[in-house]
């Protein structure tokens, strides 16, 4: 495997010269150009399974974003001085801790295109934390995708390469639902961007309080008890998982490390990466915040990244939305969760509605964030949703290996419950296993629905089951929504009533759908 490790591992710096280095920056330097010699050999880019994964996706083999950054530009920018960390040859650019002298020099050399600040260096102290198994049984967010289906014909991702990107996987090789995974080799490469030099106790020393949380993203992904019992979808896969996230502390100068990582994982013929990470605001230096205007799917580097990953690489991307939805100045999806290609992943409540923390789908998108939701898996937060869709869409994958990401994502946006009436608070809604497998051999997808017009209020006259989903979202538009409900039904049926701001109503009760067009 070291054959093909990236350039970025030989450079990373150890983290104490990144403590040290009290007067330092960290920047991004994008370069203008790439030397192109040797272009056509992916072997000396690509692992075997990375070639093997594109000829069956029919993706190029040789792609200009697949050429190291020039080795002379990394070493130009040491000579300027500065301590270069990660070198991304998808976006032909090197992060860097330099002081604002050294960055000076480096904007004047001429192979430079651009430089723009990523953040401070990680100086932080470390709380070591206790691992926790969790028990909660595997049940609630496995019946609302009607996910038994994939139980029943035996699909658990078998051999499905997928990559873990997360703050830390402390204790998971003691973990008594992940140890199989252990035992029968299906982790099959790590990585610790945050403190590189970590190999032996990248499971068994925590350095902050959120190391344990890939932990348990695993575990929903792949969890297996003892006696065979699930609590994870995809529980014959195989995995590379990369910790990019120092959990105490929250700087943009992380996003490199969570692009280096992607990469590493493509290189290695990875098919789906789940992530939990997401970057908007709440940094440490309020200065690294971002603009809401910015979750544009283009503007920041982890999204360009993202892009790439999706539209060249043939990766399928699982992004939890982000938990922002009830904070006041924000709201709306992260990145990378605002990329198009992405599959972003809300969160709903046990009754099928958004959670009130799940963050929405910004106003200014031309296409609809999230993708879809469920409820998760455990505690909350959409980052224990995404991964029960990870698992979703591995087993999608084994069923139908030769389909692409895309391919993989529209089966799961279509087998939604609300589909094709999404909206910006839980996307295309809950998936259902056994629609998404129907539209992958090629069968109609979605479900019919009824569009009426109706003034002040209309009657939906059915009777729900006992089991059966019913909720309310009252939009301003196609997609945006003010206002929703889980609604109250008699004997009569379901009584649904405008909403002051609403032009239209999409009501779900069970399997059927409403569009309510107030006049």
């Amino acid at each position: 495997m070291s054959m093909f490790k990236p350039l970025l591992a030989l450079l990373a710096l150890s983290w104490l010269i990144q403590s040290a280095d009290a007067q330092s920056n960290k920047y991004w330097v994008y370069f203008k150009d790439k030397p192109l010699a040797a272009v056509h050999e992916p072997e000396k880019a690509l692992s075997p399974a990375a070639i093997q994964k594109r000829d069956l996706l029919a993706v190029s083999r040789w792609q200009w974003t697949d050429v190291a950054v020039s080795p002379d530009y990394l070493q130009a920018l040491a000579a300027a001085g500065a301590s270069v960390e990660v070198a991304s040859k998808w976006l032909n650019a090197a992060s860097c801790h330099a002081d604002e002298a050294t960055i000076a020099r480096i904007r004047a050399l001429p192979f430079v295109a651009q430089v723009t600040p990523l953040g401070q260096p990680l100086v932080a102290a470390r709380k070591p934390t206790t691992p926790e198994n969790n028990r909660k049984e595997f049940g609630l967010a496995v019946k609302q995708m009607n996910a038994t289906t994939l139980i029943d014909r035996q699909l658990t991702a078998k051999d499905v390469l997928i990559g873990v990107i997360d703050a830390g996987f402390y204790g998971a090789s003691s973990n008594e639902f992940l140890r199989y995974l252990f035992e029968q080799n299906r982790i099959l490469g790590i990585r610790d961007m945050v403190s590189p030099r970590r190999r032996t106790d990248f499971f068994n020393v925590s350095e902050t309080s959120s190391d344990d949380h890939g932990t348990t993203v695993l575990q929903m992904i792949a969890g297996l008890s003892p006696d065979k019992k699930q609590y994870g979808l995809a529980t014959e896969a195989k995995f590379y998982l990369a910790r990019t996230d120092h959990g105490d502390r929250e700087f943009r100068a992380e996003e490199d490390y969570w692009i280096a990582s992607m990469e590493w994982m493509d290189s290695l013929g990875v098919r789906i990466i789940n992530t939990s990470l997401g970057y908007a605001q709440g940094f440490d230096n309020p200065n690294e915040n971002y603009s809401p205007e910015q979750m544009d799917g283009k503007t920041t580097a982890i999204s360009r990244a993202a892009h790439i990953a999706t539209e060249e690489k043939g990766l399928l991307l699982v992004v939890a939305a982000g938990n922002e939805g009830s904070t006041y100045n924000w709201k709306i999806v992260s990145a990378p969760a605002d990329v198009q290609g992405v599959l972003s992943v809300g969160a709903t409540t046990p009754n099928g509605i958004k959670t009130f923390y799940s963050s929405t789908g910004p106003d200014f998108l031309p296409y609809l964030k999230p993708n879809v939701s469920c409820v998760p898996q455990v505690s909350a937060g959409t980052s224990f949703s995404a991964p029960m869709i990870t698992g979703f869409a591995a087993c999608l994958i084994q069923a139908a290996p030769d389909k692409s990401a895309k391919e993989i994502i529209k089966a799961i946006e279509q087998s939604g419950n609300l589909y094709p009436l999404g909206n910006n608070f839980i996307g295309y809604g809950i998936p259902n296993a056994a629609h998404a497998l129907k539209i992958l051999q090629g069968e109609a997808a979605g479900k019919t629905h009824q569009t009426v017009k109706a003034k002040e209020s209309y009657l939906i006259a059915k009777q729900a089951k006992n089991d059966e989903l019913t909720a309310v979202f009252h939009k301003s538009n196609e997609t945006k929504v003010v206002a929703q409900e889980v609604p109250s039904g008699n004997k009569n049926g379901f009584l649904i009533k405008k909403h002051k701001d609403a032009a239209r109503t999409t009501v779900l009760i069970g399997d059927e759908l409403w569009e309510i067009l107030w006049e």
